[in-house]
């Protein structure tokens, strides 16, 4: 329960997205390029609809999350199907570039599906993104879904011009489900389109401010692989999102400060760090926290960061809706990350 202290903040921060809201309503030049800037939202889901759940990236060597994954969607009312490749085998991939590809590419086409639902990430959607032919989807667009190497179609249909949902995978399904359940509320939310707001609590690291913009990102790794092509984001006035899994203090390191160069942080509006997980230690000790790394290395800059946001390679990983506009406060309390509707 919240203290007083806690109710009066929330007070200030509703007043303060009202007075946004009005600012935009009154003027007119604002409320243009607020606009512009707009993504296109695909039409949220309804009892009834069809979601696909296809592979694009890793090998699914166990079919049972893919299975609970589908009985929940069913048991949201959803009709499912999954892609005739999903649990085919080539190396390290769920099927072959061309199978993983047409699965999704019939998914994409499909005018009955409302939403692609990506099995597993890893290591792979790179390698068939330049051939997906996404001129039906721009007609008919729908909710893509995923995290982690999914990153991938986040950025490319954010340069397209649409939202999409960082949420959890069908993999994500073996995670212990009663620890589970509030990504998975989040992600029902997410696509039914009911509202999203999260409260998160207090971190040392956090650097406190107020601002409002587009939600970018996902991970790491594949945001700073992405750079130079055209599935890179331009984050000027956004909101960054990152987290990471499995890496070295050093390689987190080189990866921001390649974001950094290539000038993620210039005019980046503020900056939201999900899970980072598993980090390795290296013979050779770093020295310093992730929290420390990073604030070391975006110390020139003015915008808020909040640390410890639930989302990334973890068993809570709540969903975001990417492309979207976000009212975000950091304070030393507490932080709210609320989105707009």
């Amino acid at each position: 329960m919240f203290n007083k202290n806690k109710l009066w903040l929330c007070t200030v921060m509703l007043l303060s997205m009202y007075c946004h809201s009005f600012m935009y309503a009154t003027n007119p030049q604002q409320a243009l390029q607020q606009m512009t800037k707009t993504l296109i939202k695909p039409p949220y889901l309804k009892i009834g609809d069809t979601i696909a759940i296809v592979a694009t990236a890793g090998i699914i060597k166990d079919k049972s999350p893919i299975l609970k994954a589908k009985a929940l969607a069913e048991s949201w009312g959803l009709h499912v199907i999954i892609g005739k490749n999903t649990f085919n085998q080539a190396n390290h991939f769920a099927g072959k570039d061309e199978e993983r590809l047409s699965d999704f590419q019939e998914a994409l086409d499909n005018k009955n599906v409302k939403a692609i639902w990506c099995a597993r990430g890893g290591y792979g959607t790179v390698r068939i993104i330049d051939d997906v032919d996404f001129s039906n989807f721009k007609e008919n667009p729908k909710w893509i879904i995923g995290y982690s190497d999914i990153t991938v179609l986040h950025s490319h249909l954010h340069n397209l011009g649409f939202e999409t949902i960082h949420a959890i995978l069908g993999t994500s399904m073996d995670f212990n489900e009663e620890k589970n359940k509030p990504s998975i509320e989040s992600f029902k939310k997410a696509l039914f389109g009911e509202p999203l707001n999260y409260t998160v609590k207090e971190s040392n690291y956090n650097k406190m401010g107020h601002v409002k913009g587009q939600l970018v990102g996902g991970n790491l790794s594949i945001l700073q692989s992405l750079l130079g092509s055209k599935s890179s984001i331009n984050t000027e006035n956004k909101i960054l999102f990152m987290e990471e899994i499995g890496e070295y203090h050093y390689q987190i390191d080189r990866m921001l400060y390649a974001l950094k160069r290539a000038g993620y942080f210039d005019n980046c509006k503020g900056l939201i760090v999900g899970g980072m997980t598993k980090i390795r230690k290296n013979t050779t000790p770093w020295g310093q926290s992730i929290e420390d790394l990073i604030l070391a290395i975006t110390k020139e800059y003015n915008f808020p960061i909040l640390f410890d946001f639930p989302a990334g390679h973890d068993v809570e990983n709540n969903a975001l809706i990417l492309g979207r506009t976000i009212d975000l406060y950091v304070t030393k309390e507490f932080s709210v990350v609320k989105f707009s509707e």
